[in-house]
């Protein structure tokens, strides 16, 4: 049986392999452009910074240079039930360096095309055995980002050794290049 997470609750991953889960729904009604949002991962050091460039997880890297982090590939409608979009991580192939994985979702072109994730409902990130298809833990986030363009959804961090996953939920006025910016 999952768990159900709430904002800032932390839990132990005892699954070295697993995949993360980011869905979504949108109201392009509101805006009369379709949404297009989009799962990055930042793999940091313990200096909250990344690795290198190429250990920036998104639509035109979709592969970490250890392996160990792998995203399936850019959803562009989010049209649908369940995942919009995916990314597979092997925890026993991780880049000693890396301390932490930071998930975060941003809407494309946001600002040109007027949107927020005050337009968007239903959003969770849910972590699932691949092999078995069971769901490990989920995080529904329930905030209304009214104006907020990119969300950190979670993180997956070591401490004494051990891999956690924290609900984050927080939100902020920017896009990708703000994260960018912050991680580098």
């Amino acid at each position: 049986m999952a768990i159900n997470l709430q904002k800032g609750q932390r839990e132990n991953l005892d699954a070295p392999k697993f995949t993360i889960g980011l869905g979504w729904d949108t109201n392009s009604s509101s805006t009369g452009t379709d949404f297009d949002l989009d799962a990055s991962l930042f793999l940091l050091g313990d200096n909250k910074k990344i690795i290198s460039d190429e250990h920036f997880v998104f639509y035109n890297n979709l592969i970490s240079p250890d392996g160990a982090v792998e995203h399936t590939g850019d959803n562009l409608t989010g049209d649908g039930d369940g995942d919009d979009e995916q990314v597979k991580v092997d925890l026993s192939k991780i880049d000693p360096k890396v301390a932490e994985i930071c998930i975060v979702v941003t809407i494309h072109e946001a600002e040109s095309r007027r949107q927020n994730f005050g337009q968007v409902r239903n959003s969770f990130i849910r972590i699932f055995d691949a092999v078995t298809n069971q769901e490990i833990l989920k995080y529904e986030l329930e905030e209304d980002f009214s104006i907020e363009t990119a969300v950190e959804f979670g993180r997956i961090y070591k401490r004494e050794g051990k891999w956690k996953f924290e609900a984050v939920g927080v939100g902020m006025k920017g896009g990708l290049q703000d994260y960018l910016n912050k991680y580098q």
